[in-house]
């Protein structure tokens, strides 16, 4: 009984320690409803973790966000992908929050980026404001969430990092009540063979491993036989009260007959090693079945830092004859947790599965620079682009060639150059360089055009090749007609399209002036706002201009009466 009461309190203790560390009172929140989240910190996302939380935000967009302590706005950008409208407050402590997703900015606010945006022309803009300039008090209203960006449905994204070091850390830790008393989820269990004389239940390769749920609630994985250097990886998740979402796991340790050998937690990361992700993951295992394989041991190329400890780099060495208990705990924030216990047994057994032969005429060598002629293109690796050497899979042509496939992860961008010298100089001028998709669909690359010579840049192995876009965009009305009044509307809608090599600019004029269209991509469509222009004659003519990557353009010029 002393013991179990010990290790409550080193659980308890061992929490309370990781928010003490962090101002519980200081901060409010950003908004006046009851925080249920859809998505965590240190979420795993594509090349990325998730450097906040996204909070819901009853599925729409309006509702009203607040700055969480006094302070200044020391940027505010407007973007079509990312975080879309952003706003970022630094404040006396020594903490700068970050509010993203927005669907509008405060008045004041407002104002200041309107007038920046028609002085520049554009509705993309980025600001850095003088310390002081804006300044925001605790509970100022600062914005209207929303569902700009690269954001998939409403919602706040919602950040705190150093101001210093801008390393972002879990708004969690910093007093922000969310319900949860939902143990974590354990779907997958995997073990990997580490060398060339390792093996897994008669397997090369690494195999998946079943396990039960226990009378005490814990995990009994399946006996493990094994042999020479393994690791472990799971699958799994965690769920909050009132919310269906499967979030991200907060803490990870594996232990091996009570030695730690393996542990890590998101309490904070740095921007500059978030895409050391696809190191912590089974990336090919991802890239084949677009799920994420968390591996508790180090692979090559890994510099993450979010380790607290690490023996051997997590690998396990297994020899004949002796036994092992591996205990796999996974845990959320408020020390809800799944505890797996995996036994390994040393033992010589023969192997029946074969390690895959990957082999193939080229081979990359990480840490040196890489050249191969593709027959109608070349392709140049800069060094490190890899985590590590492996055989590459190349497959020549002339406007279509295969650089292996999305199996393996490219930390660095590499450089396709196709020869179009056959090509006329009016043909060229609509061609462009494009990756296909699994179904061959093209999706547009910036091309850079030079003589006889197109290049790209890109960090997505796959299949590339010359594509050409003839037709001019799609431009049309879509809350209103032609020549219609009006006069009770607040804005005016158009939609915007092109199938092919994507719109690239475009622009508004309004009786002749220049008018801030915002670009919503994910619905295709240029809004105005009547409020932004008073306007002086009762017919208006409204032209559109929308060029697309490869430089067609088509041209909307319409009428409508307003007073």
């Amino acid at each position: 009984m002393r013991k179990i009461t010990v290790a409550l309190l080193l659980i308890f203790s061992v929490s309370i320690f990781a928010q003490e560390k962090y101002p519980q009172d200081y901060f409010r929140s950003p908004l006046d409803i009851p925080i249920i989240l859809a998505g965590t910190f240190g979420e795993l996302r594509s090349n990325h973790f998730h450097a906040g939380i996204d909070i819901k935000t009853q599925q729409r967009e309006g509702l009203p966000v607040y700055g969480i302590a006094e302070g200044t706005i020391t940027r505010i950008k407007v973007s079509l992908w990312g975080y879309g409208k952003v706003i970022y407050i630094a404040h006396p402590n020594g903490y700068t929050s970050v509010y993203g997703h927005l669907q509008k900015f405060s008045p004041r606010i407002e104002e200041y980026i309107k007038k920046l945006q028609y002085s520049k022309k554009s509705y993309e803009v980025e600001v850095f404001p003088n310390y002081g300039e804006l300044k925001i008090e605790k509970g100022e209203l600062i914005a209207y969430s929303g569902n700009t960006g690269g954001s998939a449905g409403p919602h706040l994204h919602f950040e705190i990092r150093s101001s210093i070091s801008e390393k972002p850390t879990n708004p969690l830790l910093y007093g922000i009540d969310v319900a949860d008393a939902t143990n974590p989820t354990l779907e997958k269990l995997f073990v990997y063979p580490l060398s060339e004389s390792s093996r897994v239940n008669q397997s090369a390769e690494k195999i998946q491993v079943n396990f039960s749920r226990q009378a005490d609630g814990s995990y009994l994985a399946d006996k493990v036989n094994a042999l020479g250097k393994i690791g472990i990886g799971f699958v799994g998740y965690d769920r909050l009260d009132l919310a269906a979402n499967k979030n991200g796991i907060y803490e990870v340790s594996l232990t091996v007959n009570g030695k730690t050998y393996s542990s890590y937690d998101f309490e904070s990361f740095s921007f500059g090693e978030t895409r050391y992700i696809n190191t912590l993951i089974d990336y090919n295992y991802f890239g084949r079945y677009r799920q994420r394989i968390q591996k508790l041991f180090k692979s090559p190329g890994n510099y993450l830092s979010i380790y607290d400890e690490l023996y051997n780099n997590g690998i396990i060495e297994v020899r004949e004859g002796l036994s092992y208990n591996l205990q796999l705990v996974i845990k959320d924030l408020m020390g809800n947790d799944v505890k797996l216990d995996i036994p390994v047994e040393g033992k010589a057994e023969e192997v029946k599965i074969q390690k895959e032969d990957d082999r193939t005429d080229n081979y990359i060598i990480a840490k040196k620079p890489n050249n191969f002629d593709l027959g109608g293109a070349k392709v140049y690796f800069p060094e490190n682009t890899f985590y590590e050497d492996f055989y590459i899979d190349l497959k020549k042509g002339q406007d279509t060639v295969t650089i292996h496939r999305n199996t393996v992860p490219a930390h660095r961008n590499f450089t396709i150059t196709f020869d179009v010298d056959k090509y006329s100089e009016e043909d060229r001028e609509q061609l462009f360089i494009a990756r296909l998709d699994d179904e061959l669909n093209p999706s547009h690359l910036s091309t850079y055009k030079r003589g006889n010579t197109f290049t790209a840049r890109t960090r997505n192995l796959g299949t590339y090749t010359l594509a050409k876009d003839t037709l001019s965009p799609t431009i049309r009305t879509k809350n209103f007609k032609e020549q219609q009044w009006l006069n009770n509307y607040r804005y005016l809608s158009v939609f915007i399209s092109d199938d092919l090599s994507g719109v690239n600019t475009y622009s508004a004029t309004l009786n002749g002036e220049w008018i801030l269209m915002e670009y919503e991509p994910k619905r295709n469509t240029l809004t105005y706002n009547f409020d932004d222009k008073i306007l002086d004659k009762k017919q208006c003519v409204l032209e559109v201009t929308v060029t697309d990557n490869v430089g067609n353009t088509s041209v909307l010029t319409t009428s409508f009466y307003r007073k």
